[in-house]
């Protein structure tokens, strides 16, 4: 019996397959459809992470860095400059430290 996954998988999956004495049909994408492909693996792996217990935490976070990694080298970038980003964020904005959680804002109207 089939089931039907269509989505973007490890390099090894097939093999992994085959090996398991399972059949599979893959095909190859198109750049943007790999791009894009590669943006819903990101939201499946956060997921993941979301739902694991702590002994799977690493596992799935470098699941994460995987498609991130491919992600950035798709649109010709590198880990190193999305590094240097979080950096700047950092500096402007803060990390996460402190474990604060925002509860509420009452916006204000500008006085004039």
């Amino acid at each position: 019996m089939k089931k039907y996954y269509n989505k973007l998988v490890r390099d090894r999956i097939p093999e992994i397959i085959d090996n398991a004495g399972n059949t599979c049909e893959t095909t190859r994408l198109n750049p943007e459809d790999y791009r894009q492909a590669l943006k819903q693996k990101i939201l499946e792996e956060a997921r993941e992470i979301a739902d694991a217990p702590p002994e799977e935490l690493l596992t799935e976070i470098a699941d994460l860095y995987e498609a991130i990694d491919a992600l950035l080298a798709a649109h010709g970038r590198s880990r190193e400059e999305a590094i240097a980003v979080q950096e700047r964020r950092r500096q402007e904005r803060g990390g996460f430290e402190e474990q604060i959680q925002l509860v509420w804002v009452e916006r204000h109207s500008p006085p004039g």
